[in-house]
């Protein structure tokens, strides 16, 4: 049996560590058809009023914050088959990604909650706000959860040793 990490060791190998780790760089097509997968799930859940739609989209945002694309069943489709098939690669740093599937989290998560709690009219309008902010990823490739990334890191409020993962990847094709 591996070893766990050492709490405030990051990087320190174990199969805990190696269980919630987000792949650093990520292939931005992947993340495009993933965004794209969401945005038609959103969508078919806005146009149904589906709250189990809204759990569906939740539970895959949670998924691929906690666990990278290995557990999430969108991003194992873009990751494995989709992107794949486009033969096109590039890589752009993971941190602002996940940062990007944490909006997502909580925005989907909030409007899982505003809806069983009875309060549909605002589930609804946090379900759209996430549709533009998929769309704006699947189509034109501009992550807005990855632009508060980075406009948190110029105002100092994500760390210089976070900041060095992203400033360290070359951006390429292969």
């Amino acid at each position: 049996m591996g070893k766990l990490s050492v709490p405030g060791k990051p990087g320190t190998p174990g199969r805990l560590s190696a269980a919630f780790a987000f792949p650093n760089p990520v292939n931005e097509y992947a993340a495009r058809i993933t965004a794209g997968l969401v945005v038609l799930l959103a969508a078919v859940t806005l146009l149904t009023g589906s709250g189990w739609g809204l759990a569906v989209i939740a539970a895959g945002f949670w998924l691929r914050v906690l666990f990278g694309p290995r557990i999430s069943p969108l991003a194992l489709l873009s990751v494995r088959v989709l992107a794949p098939r486009l033969g096109r690669v590039k890589l752009v740093p993971g941190p602002p990604k996940r940062f990007a599937q944490g909006i997502g989290a909580a925005m989907s998560t909030a409007a899982a909650v505003l809806l069983a709690a009875g309060l549909a009219p605002a589930a609804w309008i946090l379900l759209a706000v996430l549709i533009v902010a998929a769309s704006l990823e699947a189509s034109a490739g501009f992550c807005l959860g990855c632009a508060i990334f980075g406009l948190l890191q110029r105002r100092g409020l994500i760390p210089e040793d976070v900041c060095e993962a992203c400033n360290n990847i070359s951006l390429s094709r292969t």
